[in-house]
Formats: structure tokens, C-alpha cells, sequence
């Protein structure tokens, strides 16, 4: 059997094994939004969504925008999560609510971010001044999606 170590990478595996492993900072992993988190969140925003027999979609996503949770509620439309996907990507983003976001970029104060869901519904999740993730809600009209996902966040404990 011929056994060969460096291949096509050449020596860059060995090097990799040899750099110390560090494991991320104590402020780090308390910035971290959990799975648990994410579900208590979400767990308030269906609540308010089913206490006003509103069908949405909620989407919670991490701090780079890439879901950690997700809630179709029955009867909510195929079509909501994209929306809904997009208000979470454009908060994370923009760094501000989507509700923020269109009044900024109306106002000429914030510059237009391509491809953004400049719909109201979507929020930022912060534990401190550190946007963790976010947390948004499409199905009914942008105000009341807006109150799902304010729901969803203020419940929202790391």
C-alpha cells in the first residue's frame, strides 16, 4: 500500500493539525444565540400571532443571518418564509429593524442595501448593544408581523 501524506494539498493538512486550538472567548460564547433562546423567542411570537389568529411564518436567524429556527404556522402561505427570510437577512444587514431601515432610507439617513425586504416585521435580537441575531414575522399586513416579531424579541433571553 502506498501511502501518500501531501497529495494534491501538499504539506497543508499537517500544518493545520499543528496550530493551537483556541476556543472561543467567554464574551463570544455568551453573544451566541442558542437554540434554546431561539425557541423561547419564538415560542412568544407565536403566541401573540395565535392570540390575533394571525397565519405567519416566523424565522430566527444567528448573527449571520442563517436560520436557527423556523415556524410555519398552519395555514400560513408557502410564500411568507421567503419574506420573512428577507426581513431577518435585512436586519441583520442593516443593523436596525426593517421598520427603522424604510423610514431611513426614505428619509435619505440610511444607505439602500441591494436585495433588501424593505417591509416592517423584522427585528434585531441584542443581548447588550451586540445584534446576536433576529427575528422575523410575514403573513398578515407589515404592522402586525411587526408586533409578532417585537413579541418574539422582548421574550427573548440568552
Amino acid at each position: 500500500m502506498n501511502l501518500r501524506v501531501f497529495g494534491v494539498l501538499g504539506p497543508l493538512p499537517l500544518l493545520l493539525l499543528a496550530l493551537p486550538f483556541t476556543a472561543p472567548s467567554e464574551s463570544a460564547a455568551q453573544a451566541a444565540l442558542s437554540l434554546a433562546a431561539a425557541e423561547r423567542a419564538a415560542g412568544a411570537a407565536q403566541a401573540e400571532a395565535e392570540a390575533n389568529n394571525w397565519k405567519v411564518t416566523i424565522v430566527i436567524t444567528d448573527a449571520d443571518g442563517v436560520p436557527v429556527l423556523v415556524r410555519r404556522l398552519d395555514g400560513a402561505s408557502a410564500r411568507s418564509f421567503d419574506f420573512a427570510m428577507g426581513k431577518a437577512q435585512t436586519v441583520i444587514a442593516a443593523g436596525m429593524s426593517t421598520a427603522d431601515y424604510v423610514a431611513g432610507v426614505a428619509a435619505g439617513t440610511v444607505t439602500a442595501i441591494p436585495d433588501a425586504t424593505a417591509i416592517p416585521g423584522g427585528v434585531p435580537i441584542r443581548i447588550g448593544d451586540t445584534i446576536v441575531g433576529a427575528i422575523a414575522a410575514s403573513g398578515v399586513r407589515p404592522d402586525q408581523d411587526l408586533q409578532v416579531a417585537d413579541a418574539g424579541a422582548a421574550a427573548f433571553q440568552p
